[in-house]
């Protein structure tokens, strides 16, 4: 079943909470490097557990990780990863939180290689995900099948974020770039 469908049968609370994303964020374009890096970590986060949980603690992510801005998350130290172990508002696991860190650094030096992260991912795409699951395990850490299609269709360089006969669809089709439109 589709995104789209299950937000259909939820209960108002739960549908209001997956609503917001859906309908504002997922498959849109992302131009900022730290809101990139942010959904990538939520997608690593999410491994294991459903996205209501991350979604839920969204709020607890963004303030323990400084607004996921790149270069301070890059510079953290092993007191900050003790930190962040402690922290109960976001998903405390060790492979997660240094998996963070290090994938800030990759993006930092993928910033000044190509000028933005999301240069690095245009230059890239289109690939099919399997290619791009490549990339990501040879380029980040904990970035398996799994995380790599949700994240990729969830800042829309894979398809599959909505149904053509989604309310959201169009919109996404508008937001991207004219190129995005000729490409799978």
């Amino acid at each position: 079943m589709s995104y789209c469908r299950a937000i259909e049968s939820m209960s108002a609370e739960r549908k209001a909470l997956h609503k917001a994303y859906h309908d504002k964020l997922y498959g849109f374009p992302i131009h900022d490097d730290n809101e990139l890096f942010c959904r990538l970590v939520l997608e690593i986060n999410q491994a294991g557990l459903s996205w209501e949980t991350i979604l839920k603690k969204e709020a607890g992510f963004r303030n323990a990780y400084d607004n996921f801005d790149l270069k301070t998350v890059a510079a953290y130290t092993d007191a900050d990863r003790e930190r962040l172990l402690a922290d109960a508002g976001i998903i405390r696991n060790r492979l997660k939180i240094n998996a963070a860190i290090d994938n800030a650094n990759t993006i930092l030096r993928l910033s000044n290689e190509h000028g933005s992260f999301e240069n690095w991912l245009d230059l890239h795409h289109p690939k099919p995900k399997e290619e791009w699951v490549k990339l990501f395990k040879k380029t980040f850490r904990f970035t398996g099948g799994e995380i790599v299609n949700e994240f990729l269709m969830s800042i829309g360089y894979l398809p599959g974020a909505h149904t053509d006969d989604c309310a959201v669809y169009s919109n996404v089709l508008d937001a991207k770039p004219k190129w995005a439109h000729d490409k799978p």
